[in-house]
C-alpha cells in the first residue's frame, strides 16, 4: 500500500474514534454533556435511572465542593439502537457513542468495574473520556469499595475536565516525610491529616489478621506488604482526589491542605500544585462566578442511536486531477467501504465539481457483493469548477429520500478543498444535523473546511493531522502526515 493511500486510510479510520467534546459551560451549568451506554451493554432499564440518580447526587456534590460555582445543567444519555424503541427516547442528531464524554462499557481488562478518566495530555488539560461499567452502575456492593456514585463522578469529572490526578498511589503507596523535627514513613495521600493505621493483613481461607508493619531499613519505609488502612470516621474534608468515599470529605485538597511530599500523580504531573489551584487555573474556573440561590436541578434527556447513514461526497473537479489526488481519493473510499464501514449501515456516493451528481442512493451494506458494487462507482476522472456546497446539498437530498430528516446522518467530504464558497451553506449545514467530517487532501484547503466539521461535531483535517492517541489507556500513539508524502508513519508511546 502507497504511503498517500495509507495516510487517507488511517485518517478515515479515525473518523470512527474521534471524541470531539460538545459540553458548554453557561453560567456554571454545565451542558450538552453525553453519557453513551455501548451497544454490547444487554437491555436494563436500570442503567438508564441510576445514571440520572449518579449525576443528580454529583451536581450536589460538585456545587458545594466548588464552593458552589459548578453543576451539572443538561445530560444526553444515548441508548443502543439494540434497545427496545420507545416513544420517550429521542432521535440523535450529531450525538454518538464515540463523542460521548462518558461512556458506559464492558470492562477494561487493566481496570475490572474500576472507574477510570484517559487521559494524557499533562496537566491542566482535558481528558478524552470517563469508563463506567454497567456492573458499577448495578451492583450495590460496589458503593461500600469506591463510595457513593455520585461522589465518584466528581471524583472522574476533575480527571477528565480539568486534568487533575490522583493523589494515591498503588505503587508508590509510602514516602519518607522529612519534617522541622522528625523523619517518618507517610502514607501516600491528602491531605495528610488522614488518619489510619498501618498493618500487614494475612489470610488463610475466610480469616483474616492483622499486625502492624515493621519499619524496612534498607528501604527506609515500611516492610512489603504494608498497607494504610484509613480510620472510618475521619474530620478533615479533604481530597476528593484521594478517598472521595469518606463522608467528611466534601472539598478538593487545596494549598492549604496540600501533601507537597506525598509521591502521587498530582504533585509528579501538576509540579507539586494542589488540586483547587490547577481547578483555578482553569478556564471554566475564570470564566465563571459563585451561583447566588438554590441549585438548579439537571435536565436529561433520552436518545436513541439509528441505523448508521452516511453518504461519501467526493470532489472530481478539475483540480483534483494534480499531484494523483484522484486516484487517491478512490483508493481512500475504496478502503473505506470495503474494510471500515460497518455491515448494516446504510451509505450513498455523491461527486461534485460545479455540480453535484448522485452516484447510488442509500444502500444497506448487507454483504461483500453490495461494497463491491459501491466502490465500482467511484469517481476515476476529475474535472471542471469546484462547489463543495452543491455536494453537500445533494447528500441532504439522497439522505431525506428515505429518511425524514437528515438528523445523526454523516458525509465523508473527500477534497482538496480549493473553493472559496462554502461558507454559502453554513446555515443549511447547521440546521441539518448531519455530522460532516471534512478531510483535505492538498496543502491549499479553505479553512472553512474544518470549521464545517467543527460546526456539525465531525472530523476535520486539522483534528486528523499529527499524532493521534487511540483511545485505550496505555495505547500508543500514531502519527499521521495528511499533507507531506515525505514524512514517515512513526509510533510514540504516550
Amino acid at each position: 500500500m502507497g504511503f498517500n493511500r495509507l495516510v487517507l486510510f488511517l485518517a478515515l479510520q479515525l473518523l470512527y474514534t474521534m471524541r470531539v467534546s460538545t459540553v458548554q459551560l453557561n453560567i456554571g451549568g454545565y451542558e450538552d454533556i453525553v453519557i453513551g451506554i455501548n451497544p454490547e451493554i444487554p437491555e436494563d432499564n436500570r442503567i438508564i435511572e441510576r445514571i440520572k440518580d449518579m449525576v443528580k447526587e454529583a451536581s450536589t456534590y460538585l456545587f458545594n465542593a466548588t464552593q458552589q460555582r459548578f453543576y451539572f445543567k443538561t445530560v444526553k444519555i444515548l441508548i443502543p439502537l439494540t434497545w427496545t424503541k420507545k416513544p420517550e427516547y429521542f432521535q440523535v442528531r450529531t450525538e454518538s457513542y464515540d463523542k460521548a464524554e462518558i461512556i458506559v462499557a464492558d470492562p477494561f481488562l487493566k481496570y475490572g468495574d474500576e472507574p477510570y478518566t484517559l487521559q494524557y495530555e499533562g496537566c491542566g488539560k482535558k481528558g478524552r473520556y470517563i469508563h463506567f461499567t454497567s456492573n458499577f452502575l448495578l451492583n450495590e456492593t460496589l458503593v461500600d469499595v469506591y463510595g457513593p456514585r455520585g461522589r465518584v463522578f466528581v471524583h472522574e469529572w476533575a480527571h477528565l475536565r480539568w486534568g487533575v490526578y490522583d493523589e494515591y498511589n498503588y505503587d508508590a503507596p509510602f514516602y519518607v516525610s522529612v519534617g522541622s523535627v522528625t523523619t517518618k514513613v507517610e502514607a501516600t495521600r491528602c491531605s495528610a491529616d488522614v488518619t489510619g493505621k498501618y498493618v500487614v493483613p494475612s489470610c488463610k481461607g475466610s480469616s483474616c489478621t492483622t499486625r502492624a508493619c515493621k519499619y524496612d531499613h534498607r528501604t527506609n519505609l515500611y516492610e512489603a506488604g504494608c498497607i494504610f488502612v484509613p480510620d472510618r470516621r475521619q474530620n478533615t474534608p479533604s481530597s476528593i482526589m484521594y478517598m472521595q468515599g469518606f463522608s467528611s470529605v466534601t472539598e478538593f485538597c487545596d494549598n492549604t491542605t496540600h501533601n507537597i511530599q506525598a509521591t502521587n500523580l498530582q504533585n509528579k504531573v501538576c509540579n507539586y500544585r494542589s488540586t483547587w489551584e490547577v481547578i483555578m487555573s482553569s478556564s471554566d474556573y475564570t470564566s465563571s462566578s459563585s451561583i447566588s440561590g438554590p441549585l438548579p436541578e439537571t435536565n436529561f434527556k433520552l436518545l436513541q442511536a439509528q441505523d448508521r447513514v452516511l453518504c461519501l461526497v467526493l470532489d472530481v473537479s478539475g483540480s483534483m486531477g494534480g499531484y494523483d489526488r484522484i486516484n487517491r481519493l478512490r483508493q481512500a473510499a475504496e478502503l473505506f467501504l470495503i474494510q471500515i464501514i460497518e455491515t448494516g449501515s446504510w451509505a450513498g456516493i455523491v461527486t461534485f465539481n460545479s455540480v453535484a451528481q448522485t452516484k447510488s442512493y442509500l444502500r444497506q451494506i448487507v454483504d461483500d457483493a453490495v461494497r463491491k458494487v459501491l466502490t465500482s462507482l467511484l469517481p476515476t476522472t476529475a474535472g471542471g469548477g469546484t462547489t463543495i456546497c452543491a455536494g453537500l446539498r445533494e447528500a441532504f437530498r439522497v439522505i431525506r429520500l428515505k429518511y425524514p430528516n437528515t438528523y445523526g446522518s454523516e458525509i465523508v467530504l473527500l477534497t482538496d478543498g480549493e473553493d472559496s464558497t462554502v461558507r454559502n451553506c453554513f446555515d443549511e449545514v447547521r440546521a441539518s444535523g448531519s455530522i460532516i467530517h471534512a478531510i483535505a487532501l492538498g496543502p491549499s484547503a479553505a479553512p472553512e473546511l474544518n470549521e464545517l466539521a467543527d460546526m456539525t461535531g465531525g472530523a476535520g483535517s486539522r483534528r486528523v493531522q499529527g499524532c493521534i492517541p487511540r483511545a485505550a489507556p496505555g495505547a500508543r500513539s500514531l502519527c499521521i502526515h495528511l499533507f507531506t508524502p515525505s514524512k514517515q508513519i512513526s509510533n510514540h508511546n504516550n
